[in-house]
């Protein structure tokens, strides 16, 4: 949106469009750390990606009583500056966020796993700040995640209005290599609400795009390295290693899946979204059949509806297994677990062993409760619909 346009209700019953009265933060009562700030803490993908905040008002600087807005992670691990001004960005917006970049381009992986720590205890009551980075950065642990790499920082200006000499710089360090965004972000009244609208408005979104081609590519590089490049290679060899067993045992459900590097590898159990699921690690194997579907309420719905079979469905492969509803993500799970060595190649046999015993299981014992709530649940988002099927089965 440039700083011209308006935002318009519609009004359907006079088929007309009225504007919506452009506001002030200031006017509004708001403040940056009081709201603001909790606003991208509570809604990290407001700036249009996914970012895992690590810490607020972070003054962990040698020497000087500063402090940064927020401090992120992106997808890729580089870290992500997070600089929040109200209704003016001021002129010294961008001298400041170079300052807080040098600042954190020394951190290393083990500084930026305790500063998060730090933040989970303080403002999220606690939690593994190692699991949740490695879920972020969808890696099996955390010996495998690269962190800060080189001068891979970012910044993020996140203001009502940035001034010309802001901007300028801005655009000149864009183009020296420098990966900084402006953000601006205008409220707008609509009767008894606020509406907020978060425009990038540097660089403009084709730039942006080319801007993460490149992370992508550097990042790619860079996995090529040391311990990446090794766990790599050693999953591609036992995944390869597995499905040549696997064909040979005529397994049927994963003979269209090839060798990847990734730690897991997916079948489909014959409902989208809900595959079978081998996942080889470091120190633990696991089967698991996942709900992850884009919708959540569909997810939860029919991971609940399994659960409440849980002593028979644990009775029929008999073991226990871990139920991981994860009320906090999108998507669901139910999982065996099993501790191995897996990086020596001398336990990969008892492993797929294992692997194929429980699949085939998990295989025959839940695909029955996949196609009674699956199927009725396929063009279904309420779990009340997902009820009444179920009774008119029973």
């Amino acid at each position: 949106m440039n700083k011209n346009s308006n935002v318009f209700k519609v009004d359907r019953n006079t088929n007309r469009i009225n504007p919506l009265k452009k506001r002030r933060f200031s006017d509004l009562g708001f403040k940056e750390r009081d709201h603001i700030q909790e606003w991208l803490v509570h809604q990290s993908n407001a700036l249009g990606e996914d970012l895992l905040i690590i810490q607020k008002e972070f003054d962990g600087f040698d020497d000087t009583r500063e402090r940064l807005d927020l401090l992120a992670l992106d997808k890729a691990g580089n870290l992500v500056i997070i600089e929040n001004k109200l209704d003016d960005s001021g002129r010294d917006v961008v001298w400041q966020s170079l300052k807080y970049t040098a600042y954190v381009s020394r951190l290393t992986k083990a500084q930026i796993v305790d500063i998060y720590q730090q933040y989970l205890v303080t403002y999220e009551g606690g939690g593994s700040s190692t699991d949740k980075i490695c879920e972020f950065l969808e890696v099996d642990d955390i010996d495998e995640a690269v962190l800060n790499s080189g001068n891979s920082q970012r910044i993020m200006l996140v203001a009502g209005h940035f001034r010309k000499e802001v901007t300028a710089t801005v655009l000149w360090l864009i183009s020296r290599g420098v990966r900084i965004q402006c953000f601006r972000i205008t409220p707008f009244s609509l009767e008894n609400d606020v509406l907020l609208d978060i425009d990038l408005i540097i660089p403009p979104p084709e730039a942006t795009d080319y801007m993460i081609g490149i992370s992508s590519k550097e990042n790619e590089e860079a996995t090529v390295q040391g311990v990446q490049k090794e766990r790599h290679q050693i999953r591609f060899n036992f995944w390869s290693h597995l499905l040549t067993i696997f064909r040979n045992k005529n397994i049927e459900l994963y003979s269209n899946v090839s060798p990847t590097k990734d730690h897991w590898i997916n079948a489909g159990s014959g409902l989208s979204g809900c595959p079978y699921s081998l996942v080889f690690g470091k120190s633990e194997s696991r089967v698991e059949l996942s709900f992850s579907r884009g919708d959540t309420l569909w997810n939860k719905s029919i991971f609940d509806k399994f659960y409440e079979h849980k002593d028979e469905i644990e009775h029929a492969i008999g073991k226990k297994l871990e139920w991981k509803r994860l009320d906090d993500k999108k998507s669901s799970r139910i999982v065996l677990a099993h501790s191995f060595d897996g990086f020596d190649k001398n336990n990969w046999s008892t492993i797929v062993e294992w692997m194929a015993e429980n699949i085939l299981l998990f295989q025959k014992v839940l695909s029955p409760y996949l196609d009674k709530y699956g199927q009725a649940m396929k063009n279904s988002h309420s779990e009340d619909s997902l009820n009444m099927e179920e009774d008119q089965m029973e």
